[in-house]
């Protein structure tokens, strides 16, 4: 039976995770859960699951956890070293690492540093600190499986095959649900029309992630250190029907994809059992039914933050980190109404201008560039709301 630790266990991985240890209890136990302040959430998931640890980031929250918790015998603990410790639980066979935003990398790494292997769903502890967690995890013999749709795809599509003979790794974007605005529409877009994906059911950031093409500025940085292939071989396609997940071109002209309907349950227990596949109880992809795949280049005036990405990656060490603490920034002022949906890109934009990037050693310095970006992208926020 295999131990599993879920970091981020409230939100839509974290639950889709813990679906698939109920349908599968005889293959897989929790022995720890984190979250950031759901205490609520967690206690639910603590007394049906039982784990033999779990933390809360937010330290009011896990003292309130703790009040109404006397009666288990579960170990509660708080802050970043509490998501630390549980990430590093010595039972835990697997971590699955689903925290969302730069909150991740920490805990992340201390599990890497432990020697536990890693389901990555978040994308943002490799966009911060790629090399850095590769080498970590190549020290401590640990392997990286991608829970993400895209770099799962790109993962099954490579299995078999040599990675000297790849061309092309090809993300495929939905396009979110702005795809067919004008620029002139965008300026008025509120939240509520922003959040409404028409494939897939995701947090609120991670959709506005999919509205502004940030996802993919955001997941062609972590295919770069997953995969160890050059932003040169790393192109992305809009593809509004959310059936093939992404595709590898091989250097013979080849190309193979991976294909599914939009459920994220499926890259998910593939991580959790590779190289095995859980019986999932799906419908069968209906090809006969959908009829017509389509596919468009991305439009970079419209949706600048794809462009934005690509740039951090090329000039590399600390602007990858500035890039995804500046969009958490603007995401969360645009979430509240403080900026309009065009102004994310821009105070990404002014924040790395306004960086002078600096080589990647240590967490420290990802750490300090995140916090450094969260300031400046604030400040830009607050500038535009006067």
């Amino acid at each position: 039976m295999k131990q599993i630790v879920i970091l981020g266990s409230t939100g839509s991985i974290g639950t889709n995770t813990l679906d698939i240890i109920a349908q599968f209890p005889d293959q897989f136990r929790v022995v720890g859960l984190t979250a950031g302040t759901k205490d609520e959430v967690l206690e639910a998931q603590l007394r049906r699951f039982k784990p033999a640890a779990v933390a809360l980031a937010d330290e009011n929250a896990a003292a309130r956890l703790q009040s109404r918790c006397r009666d288990t015998a579960v170990r509660i603990c708080s802050g970043v070293e509490g998501l630390a410790q549980v990430a590093q639980w010595p039972e835990a066979d697997l971590v699955i690492s689903a925290i969302v935003g730069g909150a991740g990398l920490v805990p992340t790494l201390a599990a890497i540093r432990a020697g536990k292997q890693v389901a990555l769903a978040n994308k943002e502890p490799m966009v911060m600190a790629g090399q850095l967690m590769q080498e970590e995890a190549r020290k401590h013999g640990v392997k990286i499986f991608p829970v993400d749709s895209e770099h799962s795809a790109i993962f099954q599509s490579m299995e078999g095959h040599r990675r000297e003979d790849i061309r092309r790794l090809i993300l495929t974007a939905s396009g979110g649900p702005l795809w067919n605005l004008s620029r002139e529409q965008m300026q008025h877009v509120k939240p509520e029309q922003a959040l409404r994906h028409p494939n897939w059911k995701m947090g609120a950031k991670i959709t506005i992630d999919s509205a502004t093409l940030m996802n993919k500025g955001l997941e062609v940085v972590e295919a770069r250190w997953l995969f160890d292939v050059p932003a040169s071989q790393i192109e992305v396609l809009v593809h509004r029907e959310s059936i093939v997940h992404s595709l590898v071109e091989y250097r013979d002209g080849s190309v193979i994809a991976q294909l599914g309907t939009p459920d994220m349950r499926t890259p998910i227990s593939y991580a959790m059992q590779y190289p095995e596949r859980l019986p999932l109880d799906q419908p069968p992809l209906d090809l006969a039914r959908i009829g017509t795949l389509t596919f468009q280049e991305p439009d970079h005036e419209r949706f600048p933050c794809l462009g934005l990405g690509y740039e951090a990656l090329r000039i590399g060490g600390t602007m990858p980190a500035t890039l995804n603490a500046a969009n958490e920034v603007a995401v969360a002022a645009y979430l509240q109404e403080g900026i309009g949906f065009l102004e994310i890109a821009e105070v990404i934009e002014g924040t790395m201008a306004a960086h002078k990037p600096r080589s990647i050693a240590t967490l420290d310095d990802a750490l300090e560039a995140d916090r450094w970006a969260r300031e400046k992208a604030d400040s830009l926020v607050h500038a535009r709301a006067r």
